[in-house]
């Protein structure tokens, strides 16, 4: 049996105080002679006749009286945050100790709670507690937990507060793994998260669910989403990543689409194909709102990287670098230092000697030739370390181990910079 995050903790006192807790909370938002009609109903049920089994005996009793407070739960109430958190927190604490959690009650009143908690006028932060309690009382693996989840976001997406939920995509993904919900629920879930954080001008995360969302969908219906996500990495202002694309069957079932040998090029060419694709595709700018000048700094910056990439560990003159962005020589560290900004290499630069130094390059994408490169690398590096090795070995011969010491920074000066690369 699944269990929950939270395990359910009732108030002192009999199941029938704590009914008339419940009900006593809900007859404050009416008026004062209305009380005494609202109330008797619910303190007859609770009356135990002579020839009738106690509460704490008789679970269907129990679960007929919490059906009628249910039925009766339109709202928050007339509380404090704090009142109204503890009403809600030993309802949903009846609830889902006297019904599993797959019953057909849970399912009809779990989401007409959520209905009343949602539309109410109180502040979000009071409906955020209300509704998490919730989501950490259902049991891991219930489908119930989606929909809680879903109403969070809706919430949270309403008053431009997503940031309050503290989502991530490797949480949500667990999420998903977990919850007994079909295909088509986890791609609309991630839908909703995908639109909620572009509603929200959080356009990085947006993306990160899109890619999510993408891989949720089967092939045979995913080419609208494969295009959208294609275009997103286009158009983003921090996107230089193009290898994960390529990894999504959809995005490569859509190798006919219009769009997709743009994407190619953003994966493995340069500024040049780029341009031969501008020119004769410029009706598709507007189609897909994509920024020319945008595209084209974004190129220019992957195509330093794939030079820096080659070099790294070296040192990359001027001319070199101003010749694969096509400009002049004069505007070289400008753009090293804007793919420095962006994360794609690292390095230092020289006006001296007019070179760039490259210590860290990003790999645009990492197949059978970047892994023969950073073999060959490691080889260096280890025939460095070898030769490091052979000189402190002679000198503890030479002169004994008292003259190593004195000699360890000279030592060390000999020792290869062991070459750093990113992997895409």
């Amino acid at each position: 049996m699944s269990v929950s995050d939270a395990i359910p903790v009732f108030a002192e006192g009999t199941y029938e105080e704590q009914i008339l807790e419940l009900v006593n909370y809900l007859a404050r938002s009416l008026l004062e002679e209305q009380r005494p009609a609202f109330l008797q109903p619910f303190q007859d049920a609770l009356t135990t006749a002579e020839d009738q089994t106690s509460f704490e005996q008789d679970d269907e009793r129990r679960r007929q009286v919490l059906i009628k407070v249910l039925d009766e739960v339109k709202d928050l109430g007339d509380g404090s945050e704090r009142e109204i958190e503890g009403f809600f927190n030993l309802l949903f604490a009846h609830l889902l100790s006297l019904f599993p959690s797959e019953s057909p009650q849970t399912k009809q009143y779990i989401p007409a709670i959520l209905q009343a908690v949602s539309s109410s006028s109180e502040p979000s932060g009071t409906k955020y507690r209300v509704i998490s309690n919730l989501f950490n009382t259902i049991p891991a693996r219930s489908e119930l937990r989606l929909p809680v989840q879903r109403t969070l976001v809706e919430i949270a997406s309403t008053n431009y507060e997503l940031e309050h939920l503290s989502l991530s995509p490797a949480g949500v993904e667990k999420w998903l793994s977990e919850w007994d919900v079909s295909s088509e629920e986890k791609s609309a879930f991630l839908k909703l998260l995908v639109d909620a954080y572009a509603t929200s001008g959080d356009a990085d995360t947006s993306y990160q669910y899109l890619l999510s969302y993408v891989r949720s969908l089967p092939p045979s219906s995913a080419e609208p989403a494969a295009v959208q996500v294609i275009v997103a990495a286009l158009r983003s202002l921090t996107v230089f990543d193009f290898d994960p694309l390529f990894r999504l069957d959809a995005v490569v079932a859509a190798k006919n689409h219009e769009i997709f040998p743009l994407l190619q090029i953003f994966l493995n060419d340069g500024l040049s194909e780029y341009k031969a694709w501008e020119s004769s595709h410029s009706d598709l700018f507007a189609q897909y709102d994509l920024d020319k000048a945008q595209l084209e700094r974004k190129i220019r910056l992957l195509s330093l990287a794939s030079v820096a990439f080659q070099n790294i560990g070296h040192a990359v003159a001027y001319p070199v670098l101003a010749k694969a962005l096509q400009l002049e020589q004069s505007e070289v560290e400008k753009w090293v230092i804007d793919a420095i900004r962006v994360g794609l290499v690292s390095g230092k630069l020289s006006q001296t000697t007019q070179t760039f130094h490259v210590a860290r390059a990003t790999a645009r994408i990492f197949g059978r030739e970047q892994w023969v490169i950073l073999e060959k690398r490691l080889a260096a590096w280890k025939a460095g370390l070898v030769g490091v090795l052979e000189v402190v070995v002679s000198t503890k011969k030479k002169t004994g181990p008292d003259a190593l010491a004195s000699n360890v920074p000279s030592v060390l000066e000999t020792t290869v910079q062991q070459p750093q690369e990113t992997v895409a």
